[in-house]
């Protein structure tokens, strides 16, 4: 099996009320870079492809046939405090504050079009 290069096995696939909008929050908040876009008209999003560290996520805007389908996404960044106060500076809502767990420092934030990140770094030993 032979897939494009800037893909997965595995993508989410996200159909958003406000496509542009997850475009400028994961931009701003994890530095995705949009690799692909193709408009439906002159404002909405038919289909769109974001790669944020090596990992594709494909959007889209919702339409009557196909309603908004959100997602909660796991991503590991440096510092999840510093991007949970990025994330929330950017219009995001806080699920929950910064705090270690066993598996590293974690928090949650609901994005400006209802995806829930559950961003997390690393424990420093």
């Amino acid at each position: 099996m032979e897939i494009p290069k800037t893909h997965q096995n595995v993508m989410p696939y996200l159909m958003l009320a406000g496509a542009n909008k997850f475009k400028a929050f994961v931009s701003a908040v994890f530095g995705a870079q949009e690799t692909y876009s193709a408009m439906r008209d002159a404002d909405h999003i038919m289909h769109a492809e974001v790669q944020l560290n090596g990992s594709t996520i494909m959007y889209c805007d919702a339409t009557e046939q196909w309603k908004p389908q959100t997602a909660n996404l796991f991503v590991y960044v440096e510092d999840a405090n510093q991007t949970y106060q990025l994330a929330l500076d950017n219009g995001a809502s806080s699920v929950t504050e910064p705090a270690d767990q066993e598996y590293g420092r974690s928090c949650g934030v609901t994005d400006p079009t209802g995806n829930v990140w559950w961003i997390t770094s690393v424990l420093k030993k």
